[in-house]
């Protein structure tokens, strides 16, 4: 990393404060930040930033249940710290990249062949050691362009290859259901982070997020709340247990600050 980048970071350091816990998602149905929200979102940046030194690539891990809100704190979070680094002297973007862990979901062909694509999302629906895999050659690997998979909701399935990490990125934001569980080869992430957070929300909200979600994905709204409330329900179970593992914890209810 060039000096000036460098040096810009570690001025947006000194003026962190400590954050426990804040609400940083947008109005998921208007997309209004209000001012709060805006300010929890600058102060989440800068942490964010803050863990960037001046050698290598930072990444932060965001682990969350299904619905918490992890991609659009994640996305909007780069945002926030590529502003952050142009205004202190650095490149702005690339400096952040997001890459979400559902690009290991497996291809719905093999959870057919596997017989696991009734429950699709639980921990053994995903390739762990392939994302396991791209974190290290993310830590790694920054003298060139490194290419991770995306998923795409719209028809389901991975997408190869669609997201690219330039040498220049400097923070990767990576965030996913299984970030923090404690077993193989999931125990194998976070050592990997050089922060963890976990995206908190209630049950309530989770699940009118994903109704939603699920009826654009073509079910009706009965199977949609079905596969929400057992599917995603018995996956959340799991995610959340693992939040003490967290170095953070983000609460994303939609437009509120929680403190504490």
């Amino acid at each position: 990393m060039g000096a000036g980048v460098a040096a810009g970071a570690s001025a947006v350091a000194d003026a962190v404060e400590p954050v426990d816990a804040v609400s940083a998602v947008p109005d998921s149905a208007s997309g209004a930040v209000s001012d709060a929200v805006s300010e929890a979102l600058d102060a989440l940046a800068r942490r964010a930033l803050a863990l960037v030194g001046a050698e290598g690539r930072a990444i932060l891990g965001i682990a969350g249940s299904p619905g918490a809100g992890k991609t659009t704190l994640a996305r909007t979070l780069a945002d926030r710290v590529n502003a952050l680094s142009a205004a202190a002297g650095g490149p702005g973007a690339p400096f952040a990249a997001h890459v979400p862990m559902d690009g290991y979901h497996l291809a719905q062909s093999t959870l057919v062949r596997l017989g696991r694509a009734e429950r699709k999302g639980a921990i053994d629906t995903f390739d762990g050691w392939g994302f396991v895999a791209l974190l290290e050659r993310l830590r790694a690997e920054t003298g060139h362009t490194v290419y991770a998979p995306s998923f795409d909701r719209a028809i389901e399935e991975p997408i190869a290859g669609e997201m690219a990490v330039e040498p220049e990125t400097r923070l990767v934001i990576v965030e996913g259901n299984y970030l923090l569980v404690d077993q193989e080869p999931w125990n194998r992430v976070k050592p990997l982070l050089t922060e963890s957070w976990f995206c908190e929300t209630g049950d309530e909200v989770r699940v009118s997020r994903l109704v939603v979600r699920h009826e654009i994905g073509g079910r009706t709204p009965e199977a949609a709340l079905a596969w929400a409330e057992t599917v995603d329900g018995r996956n959340a179970i799991l995610i959340e247990s693992t939040l003490p593992h967290a170095d953070l914890v983000v609460s994303g209810v939609t437009g509120e600050i929680v403190a504490g």
